[in-house]
């Protein structure tokens, strides 16, 4: 029997730069034994800088210039915090990550770039967007051009630094916006120096002007900017240039922090030796443009960072395991390949330089090569079944998927009503119900006390925002019953790893745990621990009510409110095959850890009945709500809040493990009305699984806009009306547009639906 090896060290590695991306997938390929593995990224992509002038040009998508750090971190085995450091305690050897617990390390990487913004500069913090970090600026000129377009903005550009970065972004914005249709578009280039590009040799200079003036952008050298406006800059000579948009490329500036770390720094940017460590702290590396290297003095560019990768791969792994050094040695000229906004580039190299479309082609095929290193890998095939096996083994495992983990691992409905059928009756006095419901339900003073338990699968490698998560998942069934939290009690299964990890995950578990609880009034009152195969964390809750909210009670004529979005379980079974993207998942899961005890204390006293809707998905607890009442509902298609990427990975045939149970549990009382397409993906939805899923409340109608406003403008911007309640037999009708949802359920029945508009809903997805 196998037995997972233990985690022993922690290796942190701050920042998604180039050169730690390149680390991640060498330890994809070839982990560390019984290290853990965590990455602190700000944003869950990371741009590639060669391709971003490209990108504004519009010769490449976003997407295009994009390495996905969720699927990279996945793949490495690797936790992805998306946070951004602000801080390292030297004596503590942790990290602080704003909003969390310090984060320990035993061996630190630190690869968080640089920025080009000019926080001394007045204006500029509110006026301006600096060239570094990509991502800020890519989402910026995307949301310039479309105010182009609108005409809400003019298609005026300044860009503060005339060095390479600064003349390929004001090439790229000229040719994008002519290639747009933009009328007279302005591009202005601003640069205290007396000249220009003083990092390119003469010819290359040359050849780059060039190219300046053919496009029409204009260049201001010799006067620095006082000032960034809302409608432009200030020079220091009292000049005003007209833009609509600045850009700051004015040099490589370190993130103030690195400073006062403690580490040895030159200017702000780490020092670092020819093993990349710190001279202050041997367990501290550094690479990338925060880096300075105290052997070989290098300008900052991202070809020093790819070429350091093996080098801090190997080290780092040295540091944690043992064994010998090596040293980075970088080379003295590199070759610089400057784009021209249009499919021209210009190579400089040892004085030469050459203008030409075919630089531009070779250029691409490099950045394109270089990008393709982090596409994602084809799932390995499933091994072989052992022999013997049983007949249906192969059936069980579903196509040789994973199982899928949070909500998604549940037991199927049916086996769960087998279960529960057998259950004895309870013969104590004070307990008012108990299975059907969201929690147990005891007498209790004058009001009622509610009981539950919950527990999952690890859906993250985070332990802090999976006991976030987790908390606010169990939580969930204390909120449908319109009761305030009370206490609770922790069970945890770690991963086998040494004490000192043990402690350290128990005390993130802790920290967000208490976090979400003590927010709604509770307490953590213990709890239990063990070591197993994998991670699984769950919470046993009680509450305080006056009167519980059940799943009993809704009315004909009541409106259906639902309060979050639908396709975490698609996501996540999407992002285990390595086809969600990584900005969908990072969203699911801040969606998940998002509490919802304000939109339970709005909905509990107007709700005739309520639930909340989890592992048998939407469709499932909704027909137990109306199982429970007595009624009918109709939900529309249109009006189902999704979260992003989960229509579209639903048409691609992504699809959680438990979903095909919790389809052929309710497959006999659904109805689709005439006009709804049996290929719409949202109809699989109906049956995704949702961990930490939204609130589900039958309210008066005149009601239901008021509530839905209410609980956005509280932070669940998800929340909407999705159908309503009707009389008739607990059954479904899933129609396609909202205002079809006002129809009674039994109306497809009544007016002659057929049994082949069932399956429309009710087939295989």
């Amino acid at each position: 029997m196998h037995t997972p090896l233990p985690l022993t060290a922690d290796l942190v590695l701050l920042g998604g730069g180039h050169a730690h991306a390149l680390v991640l997938l060498g330890l994809a390929m070839r982990p560390v034994a019984g290290a853990r593995l965590t990455l602190v990224s700000p944003d869950p992509v990371a741009a590639y800088s060669g391709m971003l002038p490209g990108h504004l040009a519009g010769h490449y998508r976003r997407e295009d210039l994009e390495i996905d750090l969720v699927q990279l971190a996945r793949s490495a085995g690797a936790r992805l915090i998306l946070g951004r450091a602000e801080g390292i305690d030297l004596a503590t050897r942790t990290v602080a990550v704003p909003g969390r617990p310090p984060l320990a390390w035993d061996v630190l990487s630190v690869d968080v770039g640089v920025t080009a913004a000019l926080p001394d500069l007045p204006g500029a913090a509110a006026h301006a967007v600096p060239a570094k970090p990509l991502e800020r600026l890519a989402g910026a000129w995307a949301a310039f051009l479309g105010a182009v377009r609108e005409r809400q903005a003019a298609p005026r550009v300044a860009v503060l630094g005339a060095g390479v970065a600064g003349v390929e972004l004001a090439l790229a914005a000229i040719h994008r916006l002519r290639a747009d249709g933009a009328r007279a578009p302005e591009v202005t280039l601003v640069e205290a120096a007396p000249t220009p590009l003083g990092g390119l040799s003469p010819t290359g200079r040359r050849r780059v002007l060039d190219a300046l003036a053919r496009a029409g952008v204009r260049l201001s050298c010799g006067t620095a900017p006082a000032a960034v406006e809302a409608g432009g800059l200030l020079l220091a000579d009292g000049r005003r240039i007209a833009a609509d948009l600045v850009v700051t490329a004015t040099g490589a500036r370190p993130q103030p922090w690195l400073a006062t770390s403690g580490l040895a720094h030159v200017g702000g940017h780490l020092a670092v030796g020819p093993t990349l460590q710190s001279p202050t702290d041997p367990a501290v590396f550094a690479a990338g443009d925060c880096a300075h290297l105290l052997h070989a003095p290098r300008p900052k560019a991202g070809v020093y960072a790819v070429r350091a990768a093996p080098v801090l791969l190997a080290n780092l792994c040295a540091a944690l395991a043992g064994g010998p050094m090596r040293n980075f040695r970088p080379q003295r000229e590199f070759l610089r390949l400057v784009a021209l906004g249009e499919r021209r580039a210009v190579a400089e190299k040892w004085g030469v330089a050459v203008a030409a479309p075919w630089v531009w082609r070779w250029k691409d095929r490099i950045d394109r090569r270089f990008i393709a290193r982090f596409a994602p890998r084809p799932a390995m095939p499933a091994p072989p079944l052992p022999r013997p096996a049983t007949r249906d083994l192969a059936a069980e495992l579903a196509g040789g998927r994973p199982m899928c983990a949070g909500c998604g691992a549940k037991a199927g409905p049916a086996a769960l009503a087998r279960a529960l059928a057998s259950l004895p009756a309870c013969s104590r006095t004070d307990l008012l119900s108990g299975p059907g419901d969201d929690a147990a339900v005891l007498a209790h003073g004058a009001g009622v006390q509610v009981l539950t338990t919950d527990h999952l699968r690890s859906i993250t490698a985070d332990p802090w925002l999976m006991a976030r998560i987790a908390a606010v998942h169990a939580l969930g069934d204390v909120w449908a019953m319109g009761a305030a939290p009370q206490v609770a009690l922790m069970s945890v299964i770690l991963p086998r790893m040494s004490e000192r990890l043990q402690a350290r995950t128990l005390a993130e578990l802790i920290d967000a745990a208490t976090g979400v609880l003590a927010a709604e009034g509770a307490g953590l009152a213990g709890g239990h621990t063990s070591l197993g195969a994998e991670f699984t964390l769950g919470f046993a809750l009680t509450g305080l009510a006056a009167r519980p909210v059940a799943k009993a009670g809704a009315q004909p004529g009541d409106a259906l409110v639902l309060t979050r979005a639908l396709g975490v379980g698609t996501i996540l079974a999407a992002g285990m095959a390595g086809a969600a993207p990584g900005r969908a998942v990072a969203e699911a899961l801040a969606a998940m850890a998002l509490p919802q005890g304000a939109a339970a204390r709005l909905l509990a006293p107007q709700a005739h009945a309520m639930t909340d809707v989890t592992g048998f998905g939407l469709a499932g607890h909704l027909l137990e709500m109306m199982e429970a009442s007595g009624t009918a509902a109709s939900v529309a298609l249109d009006a189902l809040p999704l979260l992003r990427c989960a229509e579209g990975l639903a048409a691609a045939g992504h699809a959680s493990t438990l979903a095909p149970a919790n389809r052929a549990a309710v497959a006999s009382r659904l109805k689709a009305a005439p006009g709804v397409d049996p290929a719409d993906p949202r109809l699989s939805l109906l049956f995704d699984p949702q961990t930490c899923g939204g609130l589900l409340a039958a309210v008066p109608e005149a009601a239901a806009a008021g509530l839905v406003q209410a609980i956005v403008a509280g932070g669940l911007a998800d929340a909407a009306v999705i159908g309503r309640v009707a009389a008739g037999p607990p059954e479904l009708e899933v129609t396609a547009h909202t205002a079809a949802a006002s129809r009674p359920a039994s109306a497809s029945s009544a007016s002659g639906a057929s049994e082949s508009a069932a399956s429309v809903v009710t087939g295989a997805p």
